[in-house]
């Protein structure tokens, strides 16, 4: 059976449900389920009194990526005062004394130290980094060139393929329909946009934008991205291969990128 990897980390961990600190940690353990990001575990007593409850439900209702990817040992409610989170924390099989709770977006608020992250922790492992450069970049969806340009904003990402922001001026928005749906990363900040392609073939919520990246990305700022897996992009005209990431089917994309 996989079993969770765990690693000690140097941060303030703190978790509120409203207004209410519910957990609290200055010794965190990082847990990494199956390839997943990684969690916080905490030990019971890192949980305020009376927060935990016998689970009311068989399983968490949120999103897929947000609950757990490993057995489950025990589930349980989460609760301060009206609030109820039904089965917002749950312990594993081969972590028993330890205590996971959703990072499901709008549900709970977390900080490490004096700042909000949300998605996911940090993990300590994985790298960042924008690059400016004057590679030819085109994106085909179908038939039709969505966008084309001289300009583009390299990001990469740890275990992500290269994503290619562009102006916007060089981005063809007119075939695009604008959504209303937003993401959370904890290393690149809350999405300003999103756009779906209709099609044919249509390509729900296919590319997106930060209004106001975190500063270690700041150069992505109001540039538009498309994902690699679902359109052919082109870079100094070599058409390249679509990577397989969690991202590579519409259904399964977690709502963030």
């Amino acid at each position: 059976m996989t079993q969770a990897r765990t690693e000690w980390i140097d941060k303030w961990v703190r978790g509120r449900l409203g207004d209410v600190v519910i957990v609290e940690t200055r010794d965190p353990m990082l847990v990494w389920q199956s390839g997943f990001p990684p969690v916080y575990g905490f030990a019971r007593d890192e949980v305020a009194d009376g927060v935990l409850r016998p689970a009311s439900a068989a399983a968490y209702a949120g999103g897929f990526f947000f609950g757990p990817h490993l057995p489950v040992r025990e589930w349980y409610d989460v609760v301060a005062g009206d609030d109820v989170v039904e089965c917002g924390a749950w312990s594993l099989e081969d972590l028993p004394d330890r205590v996971m709770l959703t990072w499901e977006p709008g549900v709970l608020t977390w900080t490490e130290d004096e700042e909000v992250v949300a998605g996911h922790p940090r993990d300590p492992h994985k790298r960042v980094e924008t690059l400016r450069s004057a590679r030819h970049v085109s994106v085909t969806i179908g038939t039709e060139v969505v966008a084309e340009s001289d300009r583009p904003v390299l990001l990469l990402e740890t275990n992500l393929p290269t994503r290619y922001y562009l102006p916007r001026e060089d981005v063809r928005l007119d075939l695009l329909s604008a959504t209303d749906n937003v993401s959370m990363c904890p290393y690149k900040g809350t999405t300003g946009a999103y756009w779906s392609y209709p099609g044919p073939p249509e390509l729900r919520n296919v590319a997106w934008s930060y209004a106001e990246p975190k500063p270690a990305v700041a150069e992505v700022a109001d540039r538009v991205a498309f994902y690699n897996e679902l359109v052919d992009l082109r870079v100094d005209g070599v058409l390249l291969e679509r990577p397989e990431s969690p991202f590579s089917k519409v259904e399964q994309r977690p709502g963030g990128e």
